[in-house]
């Protein structure tokens, strides 16, 4: 078979490609290059991939295939709680098999600002993260501090059709939901989230703000909000609760429409 028109070929064309976009970023590689690399012509390349888009695109196809059949295989009405989890730990997969395509799509979105904006955004993201988890974090405490500001900014791109007043409410109920969690415990408590005057400990701890409202401060609190005048510091102070307690009554109230 001519090793122009092998499948072998096409194989070893798309592993190379990988290896060398991993490396060097798919903006500073080539197709002469990838050529180069498998001591073959830049014409065989181009036999098989008439451009580097294409080979690409080509690469990431396991990715998007895998991300059909998780969907393909998750059953919603027979079970939700599975359902869900089936989505999460499959998608999770997904991306741990793919990684290396990711890192290469991601890696490439810093070349799209040319004066450098996006690295910057990148190195403040990365600061932000650092200055939330401490000095010399564990590896527990990095990757919940990148899971909480990751579950900041996803949902506003991904959800620009949801008003701005639900948006907020229900990313924050998801968050506070995190912090929630006992494997949160050393990185940071739900009191602790509240952005409102400190208090000393042991005046909190013998007064304490309800973490609760009743359904008459619950609907004047969401009257306050709705209004946009109020802001969530001066509800909270207002009705005597913490600002997480208030956030998650909104959040309440919203995913109940």
């Amino acid at each position: 078979m001519n090793d122009k028109k092998s499948p072998d070929t096409r194989g070893r064309i798309l592993e190379t490609a990988l290896d060398l976009f991993s490396e060097r970023g798919y903006q500073g590689s080539s197709m002469r290059e990838i050529a180069d690399r498998l001591d073959i012509t830049k014409a065989t390349v181009f036999y098989h991939f008439p451009s580097k888009a294409v080979l690409l695109a080509t690469l990431c196809e396991p990715l998007s295939e895998d991300l059909e059949d998780v969907l393909a295989r998750a059953r919603p009405a027979d079970d939700l709680v599975r359902f869900r989890r089936e989505l999460i730990e499959g998608t999770l997969d997904v991306y741990i098999r793919n990684r290396k395509v990711l890192y290469v799509l991601i890696q490439d979105l810093t070349m799209l600002a040319q004066d450098g904006t996006f690295r910057r955004l990148i190195s403040l993201m990365e600061r932000i993260h650092g200055a939330f988890a401490g000095p010399s974090p564990d590896i527990s405490v990095r990757i919940r501090a990148v899971q909480i500001f990751a579950m900041l900014g996803d949902p506003v791109f991904l959800c620009r059709d949801v008003p701005v007043a639900r948006l907020r409410a229900e990313i924050l109920a998801g968050v506070w939901a995190l912090l929630d969690e006992p494997t949160t415990a050393g990185l940071v408590t739900r009191e602790e989230a509240d952005l409102g005057p400190r208090i000393p400990p042991p005046a909190r701890r013998r007064a304490g703000r309800p973490s609760v409202m009743s359904e008459e401060k619950a609907e004047l609190a969401r009257r306050m909000y709705a209004e946009g005048v109020h802001g969530v510091a001066e509800i909270a102070e207002r009705l005597g609760v913490s600002r997480a307690t208030v956030y998650r009554h909104l959040g309440e109230r919203a995913g109940s429409r």
